[in-house]
């Protein structure tokens, strides 16, 4: 098949390789039936990306030129009629943003399953479920309920409930946080968080410095606020911060992101030198940071440790914090505190795109904080996951040690961040045990600018039962094993 195209041409490149697959297909060249190149095939040929080759396939399916046989290849089909006219969809995959296009799901769909029935799902970073009984959950939203009986009762202001962000003053305070409740900003989540100060801020082509590895949350709402990736390597202490003057330097960077408190996936915590390193250099080049702290009251075997924030006397840190895992599941709050500047924007931008933030997780968790409540918990949250954690743990090390596995006793979070045996790639152990009803997060999800993390996998600990994870790691271990020996009998 004779393709060229012309990239100095005003005709989009997917109209030109469209357009000369259908004139053969008119003039015979290529009959019904003809196996079409694959996207990939295509792109290398003629040098173009393959959402170009997406593109021009989906024309061709609009106009029922072309056919795809279960996502595995195309080929040539013939137009049919439609009420004497031949179909001319809409070609919405042109429509869309090559960025969205090229969207990785994985990550998302594992994570949604740790919702789904008859799924044991270690994908998720949910909260433990059995802290906050349903009963109770359901009268305290009875009072709320009864408690105001007109329509304003249902509306919050664009930056959040007043008195909960009062609340969430003194519960700063606690961290070493001083800060008034003009200078909280709230929001659904995290992620959602991130993408309002993207929008704020980022200029198309920005930097901004990531620890590597990173959730796919914070680099995808980087990315598609045009945003570039400045990744830098971890060890045990955190993202390695010793050597980033000469990076700053050169890049000039918008920003610098951490995640300070249990690095999501690795569950490693920034050190106290590199928390202070951090803040040097923010004050030397005038980098602001962002700082998400939502791990930090999920210690077993550590004292907390002081907060970026908490030392910022130069008002540099923007700082985020996610209720989502010391709440009930599915109903947690998310926070900024910055500087009075950063949130007056960020709370006019929420009245243009949100109108109204949701009221009742606001009113369920200032509930719960008035009344002393949410800092009883913590002490379950913090007993429940750490005798998950050993479990989860005792198990994988009991049953595969011997195997060449090597994971960490991970000193808080909710993660486990297991390097998987020689020879065993994380994506095809995940296919494996979804046969046994079992997921997890494979490691490569983390590593946004490098083709990492194949022998890593991710498991949360937090929202599985205890029986569950024991159901859940014999599958897990057990595939281990049968896939090493499949693989030393090659």
């Amino acid at each position: 098949m004779n393709i060229t195209v012309n990239k100095s041409e005003k005709t989009p490149l997917y109209l030109q390789i469209s357009g000369q697959i259908k004139k053969m297909i008119y003039n015979g060249t290529l009959v019904n039936g003809s196996k079409l190149p694959s996207e990939r095939q295509l792109a290398d040929n003629l040098n173009v990306h393959r959402n170009t080759v997406v593109k021009a396939y989906a024309e061709l399916k609009y106009d029922d030129l072309i056919s795809s046989y279960q996502g595995q290849y195309y080929y040539v089909s013939f137009g049919t009629m439609y009420y004497g006219m031949v179909k001319k969809p809409v070609n919405w995959e042109a429509l869309i943003k090559d960025e969205y296009i090229s969207f990785d799901g994985d990550f998302d769909e594992l994570f949604n399953k740790s919702y789904e029935k008859d799924i044991i799902s270690f994908g998720g970073g949910v909260a433990a479920r059995e802290i906050y009984p349903h009963d109770e959950m359901a009268s305290v939203f009875e009072t709320i309920l009864h408690e105001k009986k007109d329509g304003a009762y249902f509306h919050t202001p664009y930056q959040g409930d007043q008195e909960l962000r009062k609340e969430i003053v003194s519960f700063l305070s606690t961290k070493g946080i001083n800060t008034q409740p003009g200078n909280i900003q709230l929001f659904t989540e995290n992620n959602q968080a991130l993408d309002f100060i993207m929008t704020l801020m980022l200029q198309p082509g920005d930097k901004v410095i990531v620890p590597e590895a990173l959730s796919p949350d914070i680099y995808r709402a980087i990315q598609f606020a045009g945003g570039q990736l400045l990744t830098v390597p971890m060890d045990e202490d955190g993202m390695i911060c010793e050597n980033l003057d000469p990076l700053i330097e050169k890049e000039k960077p918008k920003f610098m992101y951490v995640d300070s408190s249990f690095n999501n996936p690795t569950g490693t915590i920034l050190s106290l030198e590199r928390r202070k390193m951090l803040l040097e250099l923010s004050y030397k080049y005038r980098v602001p940071i962002i700082e998400e702290d939502e791990g930090s009251e999920l210690y077993y075997d550590i004292d907390i440790l002081p907060s970026i924030k908490s030392m910022d006397t130069g008002h540099n840190v923007i700082y985020m914090y996610s209720f989502s895992l010391t709440t009930m599941p599915g109903t947690g709050l998310s926070f900024v505190a910055a500087d009075t500047n950063v949130v007056k924007k960020l709370s006019e931008l929420v009245s243009m795109k949100i109108v109204s933030l949701d009221w009742v997780p606001q009113k369920l968790l200032l509930e719960y904080m008035k009344n002393g409540v949410f800092k009883e918990r913590l002490d379950g949250f913090r007993d429940v996951c750490r005798k998950k954690r050993d479990l989860m743990y005792s198990i994988l090390r009991g049953t595969t040690e011997d195997l060449g596995l090597k994971c960490d006793l991970p000193k808080g979070g909710v993660y486990l961040w297991v390097k998987l045996p020689t020879g065993i790639d994380g994506r095809e152990l995940l296919k494996e045990v979804q046969k046994a009803g079992v997921t997890f997060i494979p490691g490569y999800v983390f590593y946004p600018q490098s083709h990492r993390g194949n022998d890593h996998i991710r498991l949360n600990f937090s929202y599985p039962t205890e029986k569950e994870i024991e159901a859940g790691m014999s599958e897990i271990c057990k595939k281990i094993r049968q896939t090493l020996l499949n693989f030393q009998n090659k």
